[in-house]
């Protein structure tokens, strides 16, 4: 299961914080871990006592996680104090995973939940090492040191908070305007997301369950932009059916899915493959890894071109005699792969999974003893698509493997399969 990571401040009454993070990312099929940064004693209507974690304390929860658990994207909510800040910003400092920093300041309830010290250490240590701050108007204003009264004042302070280069989504939910207007700050670039403006537009962790939601869509392999579009939709859905545990502000409902099948299946295609790449990893003699590293992809069903198939960004290459992974699987990651399968997807739709690697002729024989059907290949000019389509027409039965003999020392071979299950079946077969 996809894992990811909620430093955060807890909830008495439920409704932010850890357990709303935690909830959030169950209804995307996300496994959350968490580091308690603050224990709160707050209900629908006020905040009475905050007890910050003694910075060690937060720490050794970090460690415990980051030790064991492979995560996928890590989200920050109330971190409360400078000390905190900066134990997270040195865990997350060199962090190849997408780190979201919900940059909570106040509660929905009106009461200030950081010190003094919070704001220069979020502004210094947190959010120049982020992928994305997700702040409301009064976040904004503290961060950007400046009032937002209009437009033009909330594209200037997400420029300002923004500089040193993260992405920033300024919610418009606090704003006096008759639609709600998000601002989403990325690659210097601005965009508007509009949604209708509903009776509650600030429900009891609206925030936090918000910035829960693109941090497991994130972890789920979608990319930024996508990831805060579907989360925003999800939120409008949040707030439309809140529902009240206690006398004061009604508490968001986190229990709410992907509404678009696309988006689903996308998903379902990222995370078996992540699965298979992890086996991989595991299991695959380090002398068939090229110099230049090997990769495996999956195709969406039907897929287009090389957007809608996913594979490992950077490849997989070989560290100290095993096998590393050296970025996430997302979508259009390998190019050269994805013309392959498309083509191969041409004659046999169902052929959406591809594992690359290297290895010496004699491996091809190999495989044809294990009974698989190799189709091979020399490369003399043709285009990827010709050579392909070749190969797999001259084949008595639709291959299951391609080897390119090109080059007998070093045979490029390309397993196919229905799924990346499919695929390493066959090397079973062979290994």
């Amino acid at each position: 299961m996809r894992t990811a990571l909620t430093v955060a401040g807890s909830d008495s009454v439920g409704g932010a914080g850890i357990q709303a993070d935690i909830k959030a990312m169950a209804s995307l099929g996300v496994h959350a871990t968490s580091v308690i940064t603050a224990v709160t004693a707050q209900n629908t209507r006020r905040v009475s006592r905050i007890f910050p974690m003694p910075a060690d304390m937060v720490q050794s929860q970090l460690d415990a996680v980051l030790s064991d658990c492979d995560i996928k994207a890590v989200k920050t909510g109330m971190l409360y104090n400078a000390e905190i800040v900066g134990v997270v910003a040195d865990a997350f400092e060199d962090h190849d995973v997408p780190l979201i920093v919900d940059p909570v300041m106040v509660a929905t309830v009106g009461d200030e939940l950081y010190d003094r010290t919070f704001v220069r250490a979020v502004r210094e240590k947190l959010i120049p090492i982020c992928e994305l701050v997700t702040p409301n108007r009064h976040e904004a204003e503290v961060l950007a040191g400046m009032k937002i009264r209009n437009e033009d004042d909330a594209t200037f302070a997400c420029e300002i908070i923004g500089k040193e280069g993260s992405s920033v989504l300024l919610k418009g939910g606090h704003m006096n305007s008759a639609n709600v207007v998000d601002y989403l700050y990325l690659s210097s670039e601005i965009s508007r997301i509009r949604n209708p403006r509903l009776p509650y537009d600030a429900g009891h962790g609206s925030g936090c369950t918000l910035s829960s939601f693109i941090t497991a869509n994130m972890a789920n392999g979608l990319d930024l932009v996508t990831s805060v579009l579907e989360s925003r939709k999800m939120m409008q859905e949040s707030l439309r059916t809140q529902y009240a545990v206690g006398k004061g502000v009604p508490v968001v409902n986190t229990q709410v899915t992907l509404a678009r099948k696309d988006d689903s299946d996308k998903v379902a295609v990222l995370r078996e493959l992540d699965d298979a790449v992890g086996k991989v990893c595991r299991t695959m003699p380090a002398e068939l890894v090229p110099r230049t590293g090997m990769n495996f992809a999956y195709a969406k069903k039907g897929a287009k071109g090389p957007e809608e198939i996913a594979a490992v960004d950077g490849r997989i290459t070989v560290g100290d005699g095993t096998l590393k992974r050296n970025g996430q699987v997302r979508f259009g990651a390998a190019e050269h792969m994805s013309f392959v399968l498309l083509e191969a997807m041409k004659t046999d739709p169902e052929a959406r999974g591809l594992l690359e690697f290297a290895a010496a002729e004699e491996f091809v024989e190999d495989m044809e003893d294990a009974g698989l059907e190799v189709a091979l290949i020399r490369r003399r000019g043709n285009s990827i698509a010709e050579t392909v389509r070749t190969a797999i027409s001259s084949s008595r039965k639709f291959p299951d493997a391609l080897a390119d003999i090109s080059d007998r020392r070093n045979v490029s071979i390309s397993v196919l399969g229905r799924n990346p299950a499919d695929v390493l079946s066959k090397m079973d077969r062979i290994l």
